[in-house]
């Protein structure tokens, strides 16, 4: 049976729906059964091809709601993060492609502008939509070009709109002129569950749907009849503020910003979601729908565990059973596990050690910290900024935090690094989790920029470990050394070691190594990415071509006496990381080389100056030519008689 044929076979209306307009053209009573026929498909896909399950599952019903009520992609939806957006996907014209999902040369895992019109704005870190939505309603209203009739809606979750930007957004919404209408779907969920006192704040909100309806017939009465006009509008929307703070004894932050509120609302009563949007889509001004939804709804396993059930792997649909690989007790650690685990036995030595992350305590194994140390540890929520400055606070009061987030999210957080911890020199240790490709999470994810945007900051450490002993070391070393900021980064997945738990040594900061020496050809690697280069000289020497090979450990302070011995004596140096080649290793060793009387050349080898799809890590190593394989053949051609290079 083709994918076409059992599409149509299992999912009748699925399998009509072919862009919105198609959705558009069923009763409003079919509407709850185009829903369930959107979880069992999602069910059968993702059971065998892995993604973002929970999130997407919970969001359903307003994903049908919306594309049913507004008319896309006239009408702009801009959605936060993206895990919520695989119905969104599905029903917009990659049903059929659906399989591809989070693939090589398939769909992408999130919502990207460059895949899709209905992706309205590129997607994968939290917060970002009120303000990207924002600036497309304000810009809907201006020049030539205004669309007055054209909708804008931003869908954030109840975690991410606790991120400073979702704010800064929501504080200028109640300021320029636009008719916002911002989705808060709120299921007491981030990934792990949210954190601070927003995150309790929403728990609790609640709100007279009576009140409401009686508001919104009073204000359109006055609008009719010209008692009201949008000047006055503001000073009305206060009033009735303040009158219902007064009747129902609650005070509302939304509200208190300008912003209608209204709900909260069933998330999943997809019936009341078009009533509901159709009332409130051409109210003018802002305005926040807020809507109760359960993750994994609709899968008893995913309800019942949604954290795990965020990204679960492979499993049996029928069942619930996950499905996991085949381990051993001597497979790696990952490296983050391995981070966290070592932290534990560095604060369980100095009271002083503490832990930060940024709502990811699971996803980056501070939670070792947090079982242990629960009064020492510190999750802020979606906060990367606030993190790194409240660890510089830390620091300045005596306290040796680590700080672990994303790579790629800690990039939000740069201004932060350089202002609030590294010019007053703050012993504060960056342990960089997901460094370098990352794989299926594709573009937004992959952490291809710290070692360069690191690397210009003064004063900062910047060091990667090329296995779990290494690791341990360098971050033994930041603790001993507590003199400035610290940068270490390693990559998503397992290491490479047996035996993880090394008796930890300080190491001397600056200074690299030699793991083989050879003859024209050197090869300098930075972190994990130095085992590929590893194995690559393990085959040449099998073919009796012998390459020098060094484990660089330090970006910054670079170790200018090994480049200089290198330089020396070989006639070409191959410098290879799992980062961009725009800043990091190879620039460092280029500058060295550039300022140098010597006659070695360079060769530089990362990822080009683009942004990188997803894929699998292997598969995208291949792609930019830094696995094994890659490196022998980069070296075949320096060392070929006839080569260009020469």
């Amino acid at each position: 049976m083709t994918t076409n044929e059992y599409i149509k076979e299992h999912f009748p209306l699925l399998s009509q729906i072919d862009s919105p307009a198609d959705l558009k053209k069923l009763p409003v009573d079919d509407l709850p059964a185009v829903c369930d026929e959107l979880r069992r498909f999602m069910i059968h896909e993702l059971s065998g091809n892995p993604g973002h399950f929970a999130s997407s599952m919970g969001a359903v019903e307003i994903v049908v709601a919306l594309h049913y009520v507004m008319d896309t992609p006239h009408d702009r939806i801009v959605w936060d993060v993206g895990h919520q957006a695989y119905a969104h996907k599905i029903l917009t014209g990659r049903r059929d492609r659906f399989h591809t999902n989070r693939k090589q040369g398939g769909l992408s895992g999130f919502p990207n502008p460059m895949e899709s019109e209905y992706d309205t704005f590129i997607a994968g870190h939290a917060s970002n939509s009120i303000s990207a939505a924002l600036g497309m309603s304000v810009a809907s209203k201006m020049g030539d070009n205004a669309d007055a009739n054209r909708h804008v809606v931003a869908v954030i979750g109840d975690a991410s709109i606790g991120g400073g930007l979702a704010f800064e957004g929501i504080n200028n919404a109640a300021i320029h002129d636009n008719n916002l209408m911002i989705v808060l779907n709120d299921n007491d969920m981030s990934i792990d569950r949210p954190v601070g006192a927003l995150g309790e704040y929403m728990t609790r909100l609640s709100t007279s749907k009576r009140y409401n309806n009686l508001r919104y017939k009073t204000y359109n009465f006055m609008r009719r009849h010209r008692m009201i006009g949008d000047s006055g509008k503001g000073i009305v929307l206060r009033f009735n503020n303040a009158m219902k703070s007064l009747l129902t004894g609650q005070q509302n932050i939304f509200e208190g910003l300008n912003i209608r509120y209204f709900g909260p609302f069933d998330g999943h009563d997809v019936k009341s979601l078009v009533k509901i949007f159709n009332e409130v889509k051409d109210m003018t001004g802002p305005k926040m729908l807020h809507l109760h939804t359960k993750k994994g709804k609709g899968f008893e396993p995913a309800e019942k565990d949604p954290t795990t059930w965020h990204a679960p792997g492979k499993f049996d649909e029928n069942t619930g059973e996950r499905i996991k690989g085949v381990s051993s007790p001597d497979d790696p650690l990952k490296y983050q596990d391995v981070m966290g685990k070592t932290l534990v036995e560095l604060a369980t030595a100095d009271e002083r050690v503490v832990g930060i992350t940024a709502a990811m305590p699971g996803g980056t194994s501070m939670s070792f910290m947090q079982e242990e140390f629960p009064g020492r540890t510190f999750d802020v929520g979606i906060s990367e900024g606030h993190a790194v400055t409240f660890a510089g606070g830390l620091a300045k009061e005596g306290k040796l935090p680590f700080v672990a987030i994303y790579s790629s999210f800690l990039q939000r957080a740069y201004d932060h690094i350089i202002h609030d911890v590294a010019i007053a020199r703050l012993p504060v240790t960056f342990v960089i989790d997901r460094g370098g490709l990352v794989g299926e999470d594709g573009v937004t994810h992959h952490g291809l920029f710290d070692l360069a945007y690191m690397r210009t900051v003064p004063g900062m450490v910047v060091a990667a470990p090329i296995n779990e002993h290494w690791l341990r070391n360098l971050m033994y070393t930041a603790h001993r050394r507590a003199e400035g900021p610290v940068a270490i980064r390693y990559p998503r997945g397992k290491g490479v070691l047996a035996r993880w738990h090394n008796t930890m040594e300080e190491v001397e900061v600056g200074r690299g190594r030699c793991l083989t020496r050879g003859d024209d050809v050197a090869i300098l690697s930075l972190g994990h990415i130095g085992n590929n280069a590893a194995r690559a000289v393990e085959s040449l020497a099998a073919e009796g071509i012998k390459v020098g090979h060094y484990d660089m450990v330090f970006l910054k302070p670079l170790d200018e006496v090994l480049v200089a011995e290198v330089a020396a004596q070989y006639r070409w140096i191959v410098t290879v990381e799992d980062g961009t080649t725009v800043g990091g290793l190879g620039s460092a060793v280029a500058e060295w080389l550039a300022s140098h009387d010597t006659a070695c050349r360079l060769v530089k080898m990362g990822v080009p100056d683009t942004f990188i799809d997803q894929g699998t890590v292997p598969q995208l190593q291949a792609a930019c030519h830094i696995d094994p394989a890659g490196i022998v053949a980069q070296v075949k051609q320096l060392i070929t008689p006839n080569s260009s290079k020469q």
